[in-house]
C-alpha cells in the first residue's frame, strides 16, 4: 500500500501557504509493478505437479494393460497402431516441420518391410540387422527421391511422390527374386518378442525411441532449420539456412523413420506382400497426419493410433450394435469417415486432434493450463487450488 506523506504547497506572494497529502509509492509498491522477468519460468503448485504426475500415470499404466485387455485375435491390431503412429511421426517430420507434402510415403515403408523380410528370410540374419538395413534402405529411397522432388513444389511434389508410390508397388515390390512377389516374403519376429503381447510391447518401445529421437531433432539446430522452411523459404534462405540441404535432410529422416516402420510392420502377421502397400494406404498415412495435427508429435500419434483401430472398431460395432446406422456400416465406410474427417478437420478445428487439446497438453507439460505463462498467484507469491 502506498504512503503519505505532508508537504507545503510553494504559493504566490499575499497567499497562505497550504499542507498537500501527497501518495508516495513504497518499495512493495514499486515490485508488484514492475515488469515480470520474461527468463522466470512458470511453475505449478505442488498440488499441480502431483496432478499433473498422477494423470501421466494413470495415461502410462492404461498403455501398459492394454494389450492384456484386447481379446487375443485383437492384439496384433494394438501393434498396429503403434506402427501407425511411428508412421505419423515419420510424415510430421516432412509435412508438419518442413511443410512438403507426400503422397507416397507407403512406398517407404514397404522398402522398409521387405529389406526386413529378406535379410530375416532371405539372408538369415539377426533381427538387429533387420531393422538397420530397413531404416537405411528407407533412408537412401528417400534420398532419391528427395533429388528428384527437391526441384519441383506444390502440385507437382505430389504428383512425383504418387507416382513414386505407384512404381514401387507395381514394379518394386513385384521383383519376385526381392520380394516373393504376390506370395510375399516371410518375416519372422525374433525369439525374445515372438508371443503377440510381447510383440506390442516392443513396437511401444520402439515409438517410444522415435518419440524421443523427434523432440530431440525438434530441439537442435537442425529440427529448427527444417520447421522455418515451413514458414517461409525464402526468409529462411535470407538467415543463411540451406534450404535445398535441409529439404533432403527432412527427406532421409522421414524415410529412415517409415522404413524402420516397415520392419515392425513386416512382422505383425509375419508374412509381407506387395498388395499390403497400396496407394490407399498412402492416402490413410496423409489424412491421420492432417487429422492428428500437423506440427505436434502427439496429436499425429493419435490420428495414427486411430485410423489403425479404425477398421475393427467399425466390424465390431456392426457385429455387436444390431440398429441402424451401425447395422449397415463396415470397414468399407473407412475412407468416407476418414473424409469427413478431413473436411471437418480443415473447418473447424485446422490443427486436428492437437488443437482440441491444447490446453490439456499445456497442463500435462506442467505449464498453466490456459496458456497464461504468469498467473497472480504465483506473482503474489502462492494461492489455492491445483494449478
Amino acid at each position: 500500500m502506498a504512503r503519505t506523506s505532508r508537504r507545503h504547497s510553494r504559493t504566490a506572494p499575499g497567499h497562505e501557504a497550504t499542507d498537500v497529502m501527497v501518495a508516495e509509492p513504497v518499495e512493495s509498491d514499486v515490485r508488484a509493478a514492475a515488469p515480470l522477468d520474461p527468463r522466470e519460468r512458470w511453475w505449478p503448485s505442488p498440488e499441480g505437479v502431483a496432478a499433473r504426475v498422477g494423470v501421466i500415470a494413470v495415461l502410462a499404466l492404461l498403455v501398459l494393460v492394454i494389450p492384456h485387455w484386447v481379446p487375443e485375435v485383437q492384439v496384433n491390431v494394438v501393434a498396429r497402431a503403434a506402427i501407425f503412429g511411428i508412421i505419423a511421426l515419420s510424415m510430421n517430420v516432412l509435412m508438419g516441420y518442413a511443410g512438403q507434402i507426400s503422397l507416397g510415403h507407403q512406398a517407404f515403408v514397404g522398402v522398409g518391410a521387405f529389406s526386413a523380410a529378406y535379410v530375416l528370410s532371405t539372408m538369415e540374419m539377426p533381427y538387429p540387422m533387420a531393422l538397420l538395413s530397413s531404416a537405411g534402405t528407407g533412408a537412401i529411397s528417400a534420398l532419391l527421391l528427395g533429388g528428384v522432388a527437391l526441384r519441383v513444389r506444390g502440385l507437382y511434389l505430389a504428383l512425383v511422390t504418387i507416382a513414386y508410390g505407384l512404381f514401387a508397388q507395381e514394379v518394386i515390390f513385384n521383383i519376385r527374386s526381392l520380394t516373393g512377389g504376390g506370395a510375399g516374403l516371410e518375416a519372422p519376429r525374433p525369439d525374445f518378442v515372438s508371443s503377440d503381447v510381447a510383440y506390442v510391447y516392443f513396437c511401444f518401445a520402439v515409438l517410444a525411441v522415435v518419440l524421443l529421437f523427434d523432440w530431440r531433432l525438434t530441439s537442435s539446430k537442425a529440427g529448427r532449420a527444417i520447421q522455418a522452411l515451413r514458414d517461409d523459404e525464402r526468409v529462411a534462405a535470407s538467415w543463411g539456412i540451406n534450404v535445398t540441404g535441409f529439404k533432403l535432410l527432412a527427406f532421409v529422416i522421414s524415410g529412415s523413420i517409415a522404413g524402420l516402420a516397415g520392419a515392425l510392420f513386416a512382422s505383425v502377421e509375419q508374412v509381407v506382400t506387395p498388395v499390403d502397400f497400396s496407394f490407399t494406404l498412402a492416402l490413410t498415412f496423409v489424412l491421420m497426419t492432417v487429422v492428428g495435427g500437423l506440427g505436434v508429435r502427439s496429436g499425429v500419434v493419435q490420428g495414427g493410433i486411430f485410423f489403425a483401430i479404425l477398421p475393427t472398431l467399425l466390424d465390431e460395432a456392426h457385429a455387436n450394435w444390431h440398429f441402424f446406422p451401425f447395422s449397415s456400416i463396415d470397414a468399407l465406410w473407412e475412407p468416407l469417415i476418414g473424409a469427413v474427417l478431413l473436411i471437418l478437420t480443415l473447418v473447424a478445428y485446422p490443427g486436428g486432434i492437437a488443437q482440441q487439446q491444447e490446453h490439456l497438453r499445456r497442463w500435462l507439460s506442467f505449464r498453466p493450463f490456459h496458456g497464461h505463462e504468469r498467473s497472480p498467484e504465483t506473482v503474489a507469491g502462492g494461492g489455492g487450488g491445483v494449478h
